[in-house]
């Protein structure tokens, strides 16, 4: 288990952030290509969301051909090197690979994919051109990977398209909520502004979408409008304390700790609730922050948990102590701060949650960063005649055109699937792009 110290420049920040998915030496990804066994009807690419030729580019690194590879990668994901970086590539192409059935490690293909796409991006390789304009005008909201993957789509077969994003940079929840050492946020730009540079769509910043008068000013102007807003801010639980200062979601808290860096003070006693991987995220980085104490208390079992086993590991490694079936009573208060939180036990009866009688306790913190959901977006989605929601307040699309009940709308990112990997929403935008131009021009 490490121990981490409270970081006090930007190079004790990165050596507490060290990246999971160091970028490849040329040598390194020579040797790592070498291993892989091309196979036939590959299960990697099955499992790939975007479902990228992952033998194909990894037989291209092996032969020189790097920015054939990043090119192969582009065709199928445009954020082929976030994707790299970020994917839970040990559930998804890598634990697909066959070489885990050989009890042999698989391909490292996330880190082959970045390498690939770094070379690609650090040199300026222009794999890409904006298409011959056919006068059709797309709006998207939202630069999050859904937006920015339907935006390059677009471009690429002659619409002129403009992201409208409510905050001062692109890339969503990949500059804004993932964990520092997943991705930098000069990586997750870097690739933005290189597709930018080839395909032409412009981003205004600061240019949030929230009234109805602005709806109908993009009705009125664009031939078609994408919606790739994600979810909003952190839910509130509902307790007594919530209020108090020292109390953060955890976007929130991943967000500023992004921008802050070794800025940031974290106080000595941190509790973290949830079960999700936001949840091991900031548990993690409260750690790495050097908080002496983070606890991550869930409500239900660990085998309950939404995390990926891997991400609670990675916690635990970092020093967070997991505290199971314990849910939040109450936000305890100091001077109006918060003080601690009291607990009750709970047990699993019937299928549902049970609260255990007169078993309440309290733990004693300084910060609590709660990563217990997102709040739907339905009062801006309200704003949409015609738009159809679920019963869980997500975009109700048609998922081989992404296509809404309101036809001149298209949707995808976690607006539709409530909150999934980078490299779904990736794939949305780009199908939802494909689906447009069917509409347009058909």
């Amino acid at each position: 288990m490490a121990e981490y110290l409270r970081p006090q420049s930007e190079e004790e920040f990165q050596r507490n952030f060290k990246q999971k998915k160091p970028l490849m030496n040329t040598t390194e990804a020579f040797v790592e290509s070498s291993r892989c066994l091309f196979c036939y009807d590959a299960p990697c690419i099955k499992a790939c969301p975007t479902h990228i030729d992952i033998p194909l580019f990894i037989k291209q690194i092996h032969t020189g051909n790097t920015h054939g590879a990043a090119e192969t990668i582009y065709d199928s994901n445009w954020m082929g090197n976030a994707c790299g970086k970020v994917c839970p590539t040990q559930v998804l192409c890598e634990g697909a690979c066959v070489l885990n059935h050989a009890h042999v490690k698989p391909i490292e293909i996330g880190r082959l994919q970045n390498y690939a796409t770094r070379q690609a991006i650090d040199t300026g390789k222009v794999l890409y051109r904006k298409g011959p304009s056919n006068g059709k005008k797309v709006a998207v909201i939202g630069a999050g990977p859904s937006g920015i993957s339907c935006a390059c789509e677009l471009s690429a077969l002659g619409y002129d398209v403009t992201i409208f994003e409510a905050n001062e940079q692109p890339s969503g929840l990949t500059v804004y909520g993932t964990a520092p050492y997943k991705i930098t946020n000069e990586e997750a730009l870097s690739e933005i502004e290189y597709l930018q540079n080839q395909l032409g769509f412009e981003v205004r910043y600061n240019a949030a979408i929230s009234s109805a008068a602005q709806i109908q000013e993009l009705e009125s102007t664009y031939d078609a409008i994408f919606l790739g807003v994600g979810i909003g801010p952190t839910s509130t639980l509902g307790i007594k304390g919530e209020e108090l200062a020292g109390v953060i979601g955890a976007v929130e808290f991943i967000r500023e700790l992004r921008f802050r860096k070794y800025e940031l003070q974290l106080p000595r006693r941190v509790i973290v609730l949830g079960g999700g991987n936001t949840a091991m995220d900031a548990a993690s980085e409260s750690a790495r922050m050097g908080a002496e104490k983070v606890y991550l208390v869930y409500r239900r079992s660990k085998e309950d948990m939404g995390a990926y086993s891997f991400e609670y590991d990675l916690a635990l490694s970092a020093g967070v102590q997991g505290i199971f079936h314990a849910s939040p009573k109450e936000i305890l208060e100091s001077d109006g701060f918060v003080a601690g939180v009291e607990f009750v036990k709970t047990i699993q009866q019937d299928g549902r949650l049970v609260e255990v009688p007169d078993s309440e306790f309290v733990i004693e913190c300084d910060l609590v960063i709660k990563a217990t959901g997102q709040a739907k977006m339905g009062s801006f989605l309200g704003l949409i005649e015609g738009l159809s929601l679920n019963e869980s307040r997500r975009i109700m699309v048609n998922h081989e055109t992404y296509q809404t009940s309101n036809p001149r709308y298209f949707a995808g990112g976690d607006a539709v699937n409530g909150g999934a990997e980078v490299v779904n929403g990736a794939y949305e935008g780009k199908m939802a792009a494909q689906g447009i131009h069917h509409y347009l021009t058909h």
